[in-house]
């Protein structure tokens, strides 16, 4: 896939600055002075370290451990379409997302516009580094021993592994399920999508053409064209 999101950098400006003083000897005292800076970066308004401040600058200086430790935890309640959770350091998440429409883009070569289709019920299993698709018959809630078919997209492999090609993926070690769940499917979906895999057909028929027949329609996807991955849901968990 190649990456068509756009490449931004976060620009750091200086807006304050501490130096600490202390006293030389044993017992020693030590003494805090903020100061903010100004528009050219130099330090202005010398005071003592507040109360606030030192609450603020607390909350900056939480450790990548303590990050970690956020990891897939959700923001409120556990969204009803994940089903399950590993939260370690190197964690993953398996969850599913029901029919609906949505816009896919297309590399030239495949003579397809980009353009919304509706789209069938997916299963995503992914880390911060891998991410596996396969499609749903239903947008029931799936089960272990529910059936899998082959996600009808280029560039998934037959084991439904995810080819990215150029997509930079980049999924923070404090990512809440909500935000991981999202950044996954952004990727997935804010790529073009350029070819098969290893000549794997993921759909009965000619994956190309059925695109085209979908792309900038009203038309339900024709689930009739998903081929069984022979497996189920439960062949994904570890």
């Amino acid at each position: 896939m190649k990456d068509i999101t756009n490449s931004f950098a976060a620009l750091y400006h200086p807006v304050s600055a501490l130096v600490v003083y202390q006293t030389k000897g044993t017992g020693s005292d030590t003494y805090v002075e903020h100061f903010d800076m100004d528009s050219n970066g130099n330090p202005v308004n010398a005071h003592p370290l507040t109360i606030r401040e030192a609450n603020i600058l607390a909350k900056a200086l939480i450790t990548d451990k303590e990050k970690s430790k956020a990891f897939l935890k959700p923001e409120g309640i556990l969204p009803t379409n994940v089903l399950y959770i590993n939260p370690s350091e190197n964690g993953s998440l398996l969850w599913y997302s029901k029919s609906k429409k949505i816009k896919i883009f297309f590399t030239e070569n495949l003579e397809i516009s980009n353009g919304i289709a509706e789209i069938p019920a997916l299963l995503w299993y992914a880390d911060r580094n891998k991410l596996i698709v396969f499609a749903l018959s239903s947008d029931r809630r799936p089960t272990q021993k529910t059936k899998l078919y082959y996600a009808p997209f280029f560039n998934v492999y037959e084991n439904g592994n995810v080819c990215m090609g150029t997509v930079s993926v980049n999924i923070k070690s404090s990512a809440s399920v909500e935000g991981f769940t999202a950044e996954w499917e952004s990727y997935f979906f804010n790529s073009y999508f350029s070819h098969l895999m290893q000549n794997h057909n993921p759909v009965k028929g000619n994956c190309v053409s059925l695109w085209k027949e979908l792309i900038g329609t009203e038309k339900p996807f024709p689930k009739e064209v998903l081929k069984k991955a022979n497996r189920t849901l439960k062949n994904l968990l570890p």
